[in-house]
């Protein structure tokens, strides 16, 4: 018997992340809490809206969510760039982590952080 989901179910997981972003973080290190990704790794960061993430049909398969690209972001605390953090004001949630090419960051310069995607896969 095939496998198969309707793509709404993988769109909630990510409709969840939009309804609650407020902010992207640039990270020193991988946060695991709220508090890292917004004070003690913070480097940098901005506001964001729901309407800065788009879902659409995945690469392979499944669903893709696109954060949008993010340009002239104050930086705050010198240090390498090593994560991003997607985190919402509500709840004091921390949503969303990935990677991204390190990089040092001088305090009062800008950085700019590239679009990028993570995708849900259909089921195998």
């Amino acid at each position: 018997m095939a496998k198969w989901q309707n793509d709404l179910m993988l769109d909630a997981a990510f409709d969840w992340v939009r309804a609650r972003v407020t902010k992207l973080n640039v990270c020193s290190t991988q946060p695991t809490t709220y508090a890292q990704a917004t004070s003690t790794y913070m480097l940098a960061n901005t506001t964001v809206t729901s309407t800065e993430i788009t879902l659409s049909n995945g690469d392979t398969s499944g669903r893709k969510m696109r954060t949008s690209s993010q340009t002239s972001v104050s930086v705050s605390v010198s240090g390498t760039a090593a994560h991003i953090a997607l985190t919402g004001s509500t709840g004091s949630t921390l949503l969303f982590i990935t990677t991204c090419t390190t990089q040092a960051l001088t305090s009062g310069n800008t950085v700019s952080v590239p679009a990028w995607d993570d995708e849900i896969l259909d089921v195998a």
